[in-house]
């Protein structure tokens, strides 16, 4: 069985110094290793051991990081190991292939945006209408395709993000909070969509998936075998799904467990599949006279 490993990135399986989550003494504290330097400094790490799993999954693996991030964000990131064939970025905006966006992908995404939702231009006034500069550190459209807001989160109004949810939601958008990023997301610019069209054309069976995020409760719906951290908006709202695997552990520690998971899961279908062939290759039994 071919199986397609597809995984958030940021909180899910990277994390920034912020994220790490550390509550072990000092002189028990994993090794770290960056893996994103953004203007001249080190921004996101992965223990030693997670670096260590993560380059096998890239060597035996159909993996496809799946993130939120813009093509330029995810470029930053150094994952050990081969580089991948397929990764998706943009919330599933782009598809791209040995590094290169995918026109055909991007253009049906557009037109799929333009039949189904309110414009983007809509929702960006919006969002800077009703910000308050005490707590809009800055404001971002991503690709031409969603809009975030960085903000002061201990500011933050949380019946501000309730009503923009309720504002965005009949026009077809999603609003999600991660760490100090505000995004708001057309409900059909979705991870789930652009990791069905790798599978499709991989002919991948299976799919293993993971994510922290509302924006990635669509991925682990579509998934055959899924894993959240202890951590982020779906640990915090009880997020289930079938086949889910909900962790205790938070921070670069279950980033590390999550990078386990899949490369066991890896294993144990080979097992499988070299079990099966076994078995069938084998010779009938001679009947006893």
């Amino acid at each position: 069985m071919t199986q397609l490993v597809a995984s958030d990135l940021d909180r899910t399986l990277i994390y920034s110094a912020a994220a790490l989550g550390l509550t072990v003494p000092d002189a028990e504290a994993p090794r770290l290793l960056c893996v994103e330097v953004y203007e001249g400094k080190p921004l996101s790490y992965v223990t030693e051991t997670a670096a260590g799993l993560l380059d096998e999954l890239a060597r035996t693996a159909l993996f496809v990081p799946t993130t939120t991030r813009t093509r330029e964000q995810y470029g930053r990131i150094h994952l050990p190991g081969p580089a991948p064939r397929f990764a998706i970025c943009a919330n599933g905006g782009h598809l791209l292939v040995d590094g290169v966006s995918d026109p055909g992908w991007r253009a049906a995404v557009d037109r799929r945006l333009a039949a189904e939702c309110a414009s983007l231009d809509e929702v960006r006034a919006h969002l800077v209408r009703t910000a308050d500069p005490a707590w809009l550190l800055k404001e971002r459209v991503a690709e031409d395709l969603f809009a975030y807001l960085v903000v002061e989160r201990a500011l933050l109004p949380a019946r501000w993000v309730e009503e923009l949810a309720a504002w965005a939601g009949p026009r077809g958008w999603t609003v999600s909070l991660q760490g100090r990023k505000l995004y708001a997301v057309p409900k059909p610019l979705t991870k789930s969509a652009a990791v069905r069209e790798v599978a499709r054309r991989t002919g991948a069976e299976e799919i293993l998936a993971a994510g922290d995020s509302l924006l990635d409760a669509d991925l682990l719906l579509a998934a055959d075998r899924s894993w959240r951290p202890g951590h982020g908006e779906l640990a915090d709202t009880g997020f289930t799904a079938p086949g889910l695997t909900a962790l205790a552990r938070r921070g670069v520690a279950a980033g590390e467990e999550i990078a386990g998971a899949f490369l066991a899961a890896g294993r144990a279908a080979s097992l499988g599949a070299c079990l099966d062939t076994n078995t069938a290759a084998a010779p009938a039994a001679t009947p006893l006279n």
